[in-house]
């Protein structure tokens, strides 16, 4: 990897395990195992290199989503493989759940547009799985796609949160299996 992309990938991983406010250029370039203007040569400061990181984490994370949502061959069974991927729910929590906690973030138009960006990028790829699942039948014609999708993102928001609160992965588990329960609920 050049540095440009050392610094991107160490970003990432700090940003992730301390949040922004707390990541400095000096650790990011300890991190990168990158001189002192490596930083300035690549990026105009700490906020342009968060937002690469940033854009990288979308890269990946919708690569994630779309690999899970298209597992399974109803809509109950894809959402189920999205919601129950493997994830670190104690030790890191959700990369883009952690960055809208943080008043530097949401103050940045920015890093908050990436980060809006992507849970309504999430949102709607849920919708589409649960507009089709009401469209063959699966799911009640009552069903509204949007307002379920944002109670599904919402509740494993609410379930990585309630979980590294109680350090107890099992609380999240609880939540996913709730949302399931309630989605099952629905079928026609």
């Amino acid at each position: 990897m050049s540095t440009r992309d050392d610094l991107i990938e160490a970003t990432r991983e700090l940003m992730w395990e301390r949040g922004y406010s707390a990541t400095s250029p000096r650790e990011i370039l300890e991190a990168a195992g990158a001189g002192k203007g490596s930083m300035y040569h690549h990026f105009h400061g700490k906020e342009a290199l968060a937002h690469a990181a940033i854009a990288r984490n979308t890269e990946q994370m919708r690569a994630q989503v779309q690999t899970a949502l298209a597992s399974g061959t109803t809509a109950t069974a894809r959402v189920r493989a999205y919601l129950t991927r493997d994830r670190e729910v104690i030790l890191k929590g959700c990369q883009f759940g952690r960055l809208v906690q943080e008043p530097e973030v949401i103050d940045t138009p920015a890093l908050r547009t990436e980060v809006q960006e992507m849970f309504v990028w999430i949102r709607g790829q849920l919708a589409a799985v649960i507009a089709s699942g009401v469209d063959s039948g699966e799911f009640r014609p009552d069903l509204d796609p949007t307002r379920t999708a944002a109670a599904i993102a919402a509740t494993l928001q609410g379930g990585y949160v309630l979980a590294r609160a109680a350090q107890d992965a099992s609380v999240f588990d609880d939540a996913v299996e709730g949302v399931l329960a309630l989605l099952e609920a629905a079928r026609a």
